[in-house]
């Protein structure tokens, strides 16, 4: 599919912020559960009382200020009296982690499954803006990771792609210089979970390699909290790959360098698949992305991205 802005990049190898800001025309007619203008269902505002459950600031005291919000952690600290600030949760927010590490820049076809999970993460997150939503970000790079914290409407999808294409050129370029990054998704996760309140959608695109020992215990115990979203990218050799060893080049390398093997065991695909099933069966909202996909496919797997709600 032609997107305004696209031609003449690279989209196989490349995540290109003005067409992940572009992908917005496709699901802009089919957004998520609307809000309206009050950020709640239901068309009245009504009086509300107390001030709300979403922390969002720790700041120093001030007279006048409630001392039942006094920070009693950020008060030791400094040794100067802090409290919270709050506000009532009224937007559905959903965090985004992209997995952009070293396994996830490869590709056979259409594009590298790096490039499928942005794309897949850019199209979750225009559902959650033009449902009235806020969206944040944690990318992990090869060696670096950045945070954006919650934002709504355009401006958040501005910062989102953006911050894609800058974490997603980092890891090409720490590849062509041999660094490959040790992080394990479990840790990513971990973070995740570190930095979002109850009640919020995390939408996790990875193709689930070097997870970490406890990756799936800590998935299935945050669905307590948090309605769990995974993104399953895949390539089309994952699924069709017979079993043998496979030449490669490394990123960065010329036809000089020394041809390496990769072995693909017969099984691969069978051990895939009933991971998939357990982890569905467990309840994790599991939707596999093909990385030959068509965005708007992948946009049509995701649109019922909007659970219930975290499980108790």
């Amino acid at each position: 599919m032609a997107l305004p802005g696209a031609a003449g990049r690279d989209e196989a190898t490349s995540v290109s912020a003005e067409t992940l800001f572009a992908l917005r025309h496709i699901v802009r007619h089919v957004p998520e559960h609307r809000l309206q203008p009050t950020g709640r269902h239901g068309g009245f505002i009504g009086k509300k009382r107390g001030n709300g459950l979403e922390i969002v600031d720790v700041r120093p005291f001030v007279d006048g200020d409630d001392a039942r919000h006094i920070d009693a952690a950020a008060t030791a600290r400094t040794a100067k009296t802090h409290v919270r600030t709050f506000r009532d949760e009224r937007e559905r927010t959903a965090l985004l982690i992209a997995d952009f590490r070293s396994s996830m820049v490869w590709g056979t076809r259409r594009r590298l499954r790096s490039v499928a999970a942005a794309g897949a993460l850019a199209l979750a997150g225009w559902r959650v803006v033009e449902g009235g939503g806020r969206v944040a970000l944690l990318a992990q790079g090869v060696d670096d990771q950045i945070y954006l914290p919650p934002r709504s409407r355009e401006r958040a999808m501005a910062a989102v792609t953006a911050t894609l294409e800058e974490v997603h050129r980092g890891s090409i370029g720490a590849l062509e210089t041999g660094r490959t990054g040790a992080a394990s998704l479990e840790h990513l996760l971990e973070q995740a979970i570190a930095r979002s309140s109850s009640g919020t959608t995390i939408v996790l695109a990875s193709s689930l390699d070097d997870t970490g020992p406890g990756f799936d215990r800590l998935l299935v115990a945050a669905r307590r909290r948090f309605e769990i979203v995974l993104l399953l990218i895949r390539d089309p050799f994952e699924t069709h790959s017979p079993k043998g060893a496979y030449p490669f080049l490394v990123i960065g390398e010329d036809q000089t360098a020394s041809m390496r093997w990769g072995f693909v065991a017969s099984d691969r695909k069978d051990r895939m698949d009933r991971r998939i099933e357990a982890l569905r069966s467990s309840g994790i909202d599991l939707r596999v992305v093909e990385t030959n996909a068509e965005w708007a496919e992948i946009a049509t797997a995701l649109e019922t991205v909007d659970g219930p709600g975290p499980r108790r």
